[in-house]
């Protein structure tokens, strides 16, 4: 019989860059995932949702092997596990779903055996495998992170989103792999566009650091990665320059994108506006897209330990229905 429990996880999804904060920045928003693992006599994957659908049910499962990285970096052994998880995160959309199963998995599999790593060397985990701190770092920790790694360790500072704040995605019904974005990239930028980044992520994390709504536009602007992704997203120019002038208090390409988002004042009296310009702009390219308002989510990843009475698929289903409704 085991002496490992079983866990359940609720993990946030998150946006990245924030605009000039690229590989920085990250901010955690309420769509989430859940996942429940325990010890199993053989290896076995439960996967709902329209999002699990094209994921591997083997070993090679991203989840699976997450988890062994904790069980070996905590000298057990569990080699074979069930697992289950349903996701509401848009997959390869720039929402953080990969950085989102990734902390998933690590909290799961570290409560399981009685959470002997503490959230320092998962978050060293996470940015390892993700190779940048702030999609992980928004997860695991919630609300709004700054964050730097040095290859080996990640520091980071939360900073709680300022209450007046609202966000609308506008996701378009397309995906972009992270890979085909950084590949858009340069080598090399000039040393105008870097201070002109570090400026503004300099004023942007102080500005959402003490609530200053009024600076976040003129921050937001990114010289970086946004125009060399632009041509992968279209119609990404317009609403990059034109969100504004309908209410938003700022635009950026959220992480790698296809998915952009508006930062917008809660009393804002345009959000109606603002929606239209969206989809109407996407509609002008061609593209379906829909639109999401969400506010900022203070709670990072949550962890629980569960009596080990079998997976029960059908109470783990009718859990994320409750909370989806709730």
């Amino acid at each position: 019989m085991s002496i490992y429990g079983r866990s359940r996880v609720k993990v946030p999804a998150s946006t990245a860059n924030l605009g000039p904060g690229f590989d920085t920045l990250g901010m955690a928003l309420p769509l989430y995932a859940w996942i429940e693992m325990e010890e199993s006599a053989e290896t076995v994957f439960h996967l709902y949702g329209d999002e699990m659908a094209d994921l591997p049910r083997d070993k090679s499962n991203l989840l699976y092997r997450v988890a062994q990285m904790v069980f070996e970096e905590a000298g057990v052994q569990v080699p074979e596990l069930s697992i289950s998880m349903y996701s509401d995160i848009p997959l390869t959309r720039g929402l953080g779903s990969s950085a989102s199963a990734i902390i998933g998995a690590l909290a799961a599999a570290n409560a399981m055996i009685g959470s002997p790593l503490d959230d320092a060397k998962l978050f060293d985990m996470a940015t390892a495998l993700e190779k940048h701190p702030d999609n992980v770092g928004a997860s695991l920790f919630g609300g709004i992170i700054t964050a730097v790694w040095d290859g080996e360790h990640a520091d980071y500072i939360r900073i709680e989103p300022p209450q007046e704040l609202e966000v609308l995605v506008i996701i378009p019904e397309f995906e972009l792999e992270t890979v085909k974005a950084r590949k858009a990239l340069p080598a090399e930028v000039t040393m105008g566009d870097a201070v002109h980044n570090i400026s503004r992520t300099s004023m942007l994390t102080a500005a959402l650091a003490a609530g200053r709504l009024d600076m976040v536009g003129r921050a937001m602007q990114d010289r970086l990665h946004q125009p060399y992704r632009a041509p992968l997203v279209p119609g990404m120019e317009k609403l990059l320059a034109e969100a504004p002038a309908h209410g938003a208090l700022g635009i950026a390409l959220s992480g790698a994108g296809p998915t952009l988002l508006c930062l917008v004042e809660r009393r804002e009296q345009r959000k109606q506006e603002l929606e239209r310009f969206l989809l109407a702009t996407m509609q002008e390219q061609g593209i379906s897209a829909r639109t999401l308002w969400l506010t900022p989510c203070s709670s990072g990843v949550t962890a629980e330990l569960l009596e080990r009475n079998g997976m029960q698929n059908g109470s783990f289903l009718d859990m994320i229905k409750g909370e989806l409704h709730s």
